[in-house]
């Protein structure tokens, strides 16, 4: 049986290799919690071994960054300085791929005033626009990948010890990204690729033109726009270099009509929202723009990200996961979109991947408009699958067709 150390670093390669596909002579610009050093090593590591030209990392530290939002003055909060992004920014600019390694505290910002948080996301937003549009256009490579930390762990296993939490964790984590159990995890992904491929060509074929979703606390119908395009697991940059932009995934998607979406919909799991929980809440939409809400828990954190511009309250995103995926069959919240999101049906509050509609990266912001592409400063999954969750695709001559039933594919891709 592998040890830890061996699984570690098989997926460091992994995450150079199939999540960022690195290439020679390219450069990586790496951010990790500093918590994450030891792997964050065996990552620079193994991307010098397959030809990096240069590895920079950027280090994130939690507890600087709660000072930050609990002592600064709010102008600071509010407008933050260009230096700050500028690296960033230019790495990608530079063609360098990237790769976070993503290990977050999911109470990060509990009990701090929730309107300072907002100021803080979207300044950072703001800061970082043209970064997101390279990762969101998928012109260089990009990937995630997670790793362990105290207060992630602690939260996931909160009966345990810190250390058997930790480790608890990092099984779980190298179990679901296919590492552990694998000989050769890098084939896995191959495997598994393939299986999403079919999936997403088989959503592709149906040109479905509404999605109609039925759960407990859920009757919503998402428009398709026209030219719409399904994509899972791998898929090519700009460049034609085939990346996979987070490990795991489970999911297919695409983006809806921004002003085709009407009616109420429940989420199924807490989303951790920038450091803040948001649990048990609803979201009705008219037209395509969040008309209600509702939260038992973090509703000021939800009214601030629905502030955050006028397209985050509306979708960018909609994604089919099956109910009976590795990560909803370890019993588990994880209080982590990476991983919560690859449980379940999702959808997304904010930006559209311009790669999901036919020409996406060719259009201009009126374009994309046009084409009912949703724009804004963020893009927040929220979980709404459930063994409780049934969808109907309705093709373009009106005929209704189940897609999922009881939070299952209602179809073979065979």
């Amino acid at each position: 049986m592998d040890t830890f150390k061996e699984s570690l670093q098989k997926f460091a390669k992994l995450a150079i290799k199939t999540g960022i596909n690195l290439q020679p002579g390219q450069g990586v610009f790496l951010t990790s919690p500093i918590e994450a050093a030891d792997f964050a090593h065996l990552v620079t590591e193994e991307a010098y071994k397959a030809g990096a030209k240069d590895v920079t990392i950027r280090w994130g530290d939690d507890t600087v960054d709660r000072l930050r939002l609990n002592y600064a003055p709010l102008d600071a909060l509010e407008t933050i300085p260009d230096w700050k992004f500028a690296a960033q920014n230019a790495a990608v600019r530079d063609n360098y791929a990237v790769l976070h390694i993503y290990g977050p505290n999911p109470d990060l910002y509990d009990g701090i005033d929730s309107g300072r948080v907002g100021a803080f996301m979207k300044a950072s937003s703001q800061g970082l626009k043209d970064y997101m549009q390279c990762i969101m256009k998928d012109e260089t490579q990009w990937s995630i990948v997670a790793y362990p930390t105290i207060a992630w762990a602690k939260k996931v296993f909160p009966d345990k010890p810190i250390e058997e939490a930790k480790h608890a964790l990092l099984e779980e984590i190298l179990r679901i990204s296919r590492v552990s159990g694998h000989e050769d995890p890098i084939a896995a992904w191959d495997v598994h690729n393939e299986t999403m491929h079919k999936a997403s060509t088989f959503m592709n074929r149906k040109k479905f033109k509404q999605l109609i979703y039925r759960a407990p606390g859920t009757n919503l119908t998402i428009d398709l726009p026209v030219g719409h395009i399904w994509s899972g697991g791998s898929g090519p940059s700009t460049a034609g270099i085939v990346f996979n932009a987070n490990i795991p995934t489970e999911e297919v998607f695409t983006l809806p009509d921004k002003r085709g979406v009407n009616g109420t919909v429940m989420s199924t799991m807490p989303l951790n929202s920038d450091g803040g929980i948001i649990d048990h809440f609803s979201l009705t939409f008219k037209d395509g723009e969040v008309v209600d809400f509702k939260a038992e828990k973090g509703e000021e954190t939800l009214k601030h990200l629905l502030e955050s511009d006028p397209g985050a309250r509306r979708l960018g995103e909609v994604a089919l996961v099956p109910h009976h995926s590795p990560v909803s069959e370890s019993g588990l919240v994880f209080f982590n979109t990476l991983f919560d999101e690859n449980a379940s049906c999702h959808l997304a509050l904010g930006k559209a991947y311009p790669t999901c509609i036919e020409g996406g990266n060719e259009l201009d912001e009126s374009g994309l408009d046009q084409a009912g592409v949703n724009d804004s400063l963020i893009h927040e999954d929220f979980m709404v699958g459930s063994a409780e969750l049934d969808i109907d695709g309705v093709t373009s001559d009106g005929v209704r067709v189940p897609v999922f039933r009881k939070g299952a594919w209602a179809f073979s891709f065979e």
